[in-house]
């Protein structure tokens, strides 16, 4: 809420070949700088400035540093989290970039007062938002607002990592009553085959 920066000030860089542009240490997919042997991850190359994208860009590093094939490291399908209240948290594109990339998009939404453990928990402010793609079906993103969605969200990252579509997440098995149902709801809603909404 209050807004972070990078800050490379008195870290020695000045005496290296890492680049700074922003105050951002610039570097490649594998977290390498401009200098041999010298890497960067977290708030100090910006980006997402979560803790697990920093933990996630740290084993990409260390891949990287030991000579294993490091993955670059996807910032579209990182989990983003706001710890308020109420939550919030996302994963994949908005519907402004879907348009902006010229995606056809269809979209599910399912708002928790239509959520069995929302109504039970009394906490019912909020949504599960899920685009996918038209014509293939495939998560292009989800969006949620509410209870616990920082927590929620690590099933929408799953989907996403293995490509599922919104049949896919739909058609899992979410116990009842549970926060979760909110999810499987909203990917079936993407296609109007949502049972209780």
């Amino acid at each position: 809420a209050t807004g972070r920066a990078a800050n490379t000030d008195g870290v020695g860089l000045e005496n290296t070949r890492a680049k700074v542009e922003k105050g951002m240490v610039l570097v490649d997919h594998r977290m390498r700088t401009a200098e041999p042997h010298l890497y960067a991850i977290g708030d100090i190359i910006g980006g997402l400035w979560l803790a697990h994208v920093a933990a996630h860009e740290g084993i990409c590093a260390v891949h990287s540093i030991v000579g294993a094939e490091a993955e670059k490291v996807d910032y579209v399908k990182m989990p983003r989290a706001t710890y308020s209240r109420p939550q919030i948290a996302s994963i994949g594109l908005s519907q402004a970039e879907c348009d902006r990339d010229g995606l056809p998009t269809k979209v599910g939404k399912v708002p928790f007062g239509a959520v069995g453990k929302a109504l039970i928990g009394g906490d019912t402010e909020g949504f599960t938002k899920v685009i996918a793609h038209r014509e293939t079906d495939e998560i292009l993103g989800v969006h949620m607002i509410g209870p616990h969605v920082t927590d929620l969200i690590a099933e929408a990252s799953a989907a996403m990592l293995f490509e599922a579509t919104a049949w896919e997440l739909g058609a899992a098995v979410h116990p009842h009553p549970t926060l979760s149902e909110g999810l499987g709801e909203a990917a079936l809603a993407v296609d109007g085959r949502s049972i209780n909404f």
